[in-house]
């Protein structure tokens, strides 16, 4: 007796559609599945033989053997349950109408009671199954909304093994219509606006008027920032707010940021679309595979689930030297590659990068009133817990300074989140439209090449930067980073041309760097 029907699987953000071949025949009773499975799939078939005993089926005294193929793949995941069960029921003819399921593809977990348990990736999954042209997927009830998110297929909840046999059989209906569907109008080149105060709110925030520019103009152009200054300054409790100053998601980025968070197992029970960019802040006791992504079945790390939203590390020299610098591909690629004995994954990964710390051990090296107690070498060594070549790939570092009586008092009205991300939403339209023809969104994504056809600059500024460049010797990242920050300041100011006053406020942005290159 023999069955097959189709299943799918996950090859890092990318569904992979599955053959579930059921081959049931005389001798010693077994129950083997081969096809390259991981460990969760291993155990798949204590937990299909009590679902179809204990849903009132015969599982036969025979030898039972399910093949998955392709057989070069590695499958991992309690996804495969459900199909195992039907490739079963099917090839025992225990369901009598097979027709249903030639244009259907089954993914479910099982309980041993039957009923069926939600499972993850179902979005990359849903879209592969539009993508390769067929009718329908079959899900667990409770993945329905997910999987709806692709409302050109049809999707069949289950809830139990049972009731779908019964369905299959059209001896019982789902009432598709009685089901919540949600309408996704959206526009794929639009960023939708909301007007509301946001809860965590730049105007909470006083005084520190200098970082607030530098993290707008970070969020225009999408740049990574270093906030340094003393505890208590308020470096943390603005880079926790950049988030209100982005625009929200392209519907395309939507798909891409939800995918990942489907793959992770991180969406809510009623999932809708990521619309608002996502933010991570992993403590520092993060570890290399948490950080970047990993594990014996690759998944996405906090770089990846941070794509188009903001990675913040707080505090960033107290992370691990080792776990920081493999954040150098993926701020430089946007892009991490996880690589096995038997598979290469490659995730997406652009973020922007917001880290804090302090100026040195104490603390209070740029306290005008506190005397710093550590020595130079001493201030050299702690920065040094960032190596050069990660603290080259960050565009922007600013200082927050202890704040005034007068600017904790609070007096002053400070600008809302909802202002300062209207002048950056229309910063990043005007890069939308400049490099619609390149394919890139905003301007850290140039390229050297790239830079010297759109941050042309006149004879003055060229004779600055020309300065600049060898008062402070500077590398030629640190190069491409000024006139990628001076175009950002650019577009901020509605200019098309980047003038000497838009350069001198960059390269302010690297002082840091050169302060202390002095020490």
């Amino acid at each position: 007796m023999y069955s097959t029907l189709r299943s799918c699987s996950l090859v890092g953000l990318e569904g992979m559609l599955i053959q579930v071949e059921v081959d049931i025949s005389n001798g010693i009773p077994a129950f083997e599945i081969v096809g390259l499975p991981g460990a969760a799939v291993k155990e798949a078939k204590e937990r299909v033989r009590s679902a179809i005993k204990n849903s009132g089926f015969n599982l036969p005294p025979k030898r039972i053997t399910v093949n998955l193929a392709p057989g070069n793949t590695r499958k991992v995941g309690t996804h495969f349950d459900l199909p195992i069960a039907l490739g079963i029921l099917k090839a025992t003819a225990q369901i009598n109408d097979l027709s249903k399921l030639k244009e259907l593809i089954v993914i479910g977990e099982l309980a041993l009671d039957g009923s069926v348990r939600p499972v993850e990736g179902v979005l990359p999954m849903a879209m592969t199954v539009f993508n390769e042209g067929f009718k329908g997927l079959i899900v667990p009830y409770n993945n329905l909304n997910e999987a709806k998110l692709v409302n050109e297929i049809e999707t069949i909840p289950a809830d139990s093994l049972s009731s779908l046999v019964k369905f299959l059989d059209g001896e019982e209906d789902i009432n598709l219509e009685e089901i919540t569907k949600h309408d996704i109008n959206v526009d794929n080149n639009k960023s939708y606006d909301t007007d509301e105060v946001l809860v965590s709110d730049f105007s909470e925030v006083s005084g520190q008027y200098r970082v607030k520019k530098a993290l707008e103009i970070a969020g225009a152009g999408s740049h990574n920032v270093l906030i340094v200054g003393p505890p208590g300054t308020g470096k943390s409790m603005l880079a926790k707010r950049t988030a209100g100053i982005l625009p929200e998601l392209t519907f395309a980025e939507s798909m891409e940021v939800t995918k990942i968070f489907s793959v992770a197992g991180l969406l809510k029970k009623d999932p809708q679309l990521i619309t608002k960019s996502p933010v991570r802040s992993p403590h520092h006791g993060v570890t290399g595979p948490a950080l970047i992504g990993g594990g014996k079945d690759p998944m996405p790390g906090e770089v990846s689930l941070a794509h188009k939203g903001v990675l913040f590390l707080d505090e960033i020299a107290e992370f691990s030297y080792k776990v920081l610098d493999q954040l150098r591909q993926p701020l430089e690629d946007k892009i991490i590659t996880i690589s096995r004995h038997s598979s290469t994954i490659t995730y997406p990964a652009d973020f922007m990068l917001i880290a804090t710390m302090n100026p040195c051990y104490c603390g209070n090296y740029y306290t005008p009133d506190v005397t710093c107690t550590c020595t130079e070498a001493e201030i050299k060594k702690y920065h040094k817990k960032i190596s050069a070549p990660l603290k080259d790939r960050i565009d922007i570092e600013v200082e927050a300074p202890p704040l005034k009586f007068d600017e904790i008092k609070g007096e002053k009205k400070e600008e809302l989140s909802i202002d300062i991300r209207r002048r950056v939403e229309r910063a990043r339209k005007i890069q939308r439209e400049r490099y619609k023809d390149i394919g890139i969104a905003s301007n850290s994504a140039l390229n050297h090449t790239q830079i010297k056809t759109y941050c042309s600059l006149d004879k003055n500024c060229e004779e600055l930067l020309l300065r600049t460049y060898n008062k402070f010797n500077l590398s030629v990242r640190s190069y491409d980073r000024i006139l990628k920050i001076a175009r950002t300041i650019a577009d901020l100011s509605g200019e098309k041309e980047i003038l000497l006053k838009h350069l001198a406020e960059a390269i302010g942005y690297r002082g840091l760097e050169m302060e202390l290159a002095n020490l």
